[in-house]
């Protein structure tokens, strides 16, 4: 059942999107919802979240965890790359996404959730973390770390696996957060 409401929402967002995007990927039947910003370059060539160099560094984090990608479901707030292009070599490169695009598609977000019903939402950087609270202003380093209680969920913010990629200073912090969230899995699931 939630397979199919998820293909239809897929698919609606397809046929609504004029790039091409990534839905989602993992385990709908999951109590864990991994959300990210949005897809780059190789995810939009694979069709596949967090496939690119983002997606080593998660699947660490996931080993630390003891969870593999089919454990969770994986989704991004933009469905699209958000890309800026180079006038002079007409090169790609990743930009965050803007106010209109986040705006578009936060929506199939809150079906993906209203869909899945998970226990926890694991934000990774800025942008899930703005939408999931409702507060434009929210920044990842003041509440990573720590469970945010919902009424139907919790959220549990962490950086971006991308940040440790261009910032290794924060390396220390997001395998700390890490093992937080561990922690807290351990108890809040098993509740």
């Amino acid at each position: 059942m939630k397979r199919e409401l998820l293909k239809t929402l897929e698919t609606q967002c397809r046929e609504e999107s004029a790039e091409p995007i990534v839905f989602s990927g993992g385990n709908p039947e999951a109590s864990i919802i991994l959300v990210g910003e949005a897809p780059g370059a190789k995810e939009i060539e694979l069709g596949n979240p967090f496939v690119g160099q983002a997606g080593k560094n998660l699947d660490e984090f996931l080993d630390i965890l003891n969870l593999i990608k089919e454990d969770i479901y994986i989704t991004n707030v933009v469905k699209i790359r958000p890309y800026k292009k180079n006038h002079t070599t007409g090169r790609k490169s990743n930009r965050p996404p803007k106010k209109q695009e986040i705006e578009r598609y936060s929506g199939y977000l809150f079906e993906e959730i209203n869909i899945i019903k998970p226990k926890l939402i694991i934000t990774l950087g800025n942008v899930p973390l703005r939408v999931l609270l409702g507060e434009k202003n929210a920044a990842i380093g003041a509440f990573h770390g720590e469970a945010i209680e919902q009424e139907t969920y919790h959220i549990f913010p962490l950086y971006h696996p991308a940040s440790i990629i261009y910032n290794q200073a924060l390396k220390n912090t997001y395998m700390k957060d890490l093992y937080q969230l561990k922690k807290y899995m351990k108890h809040y699931l098993s509740t």
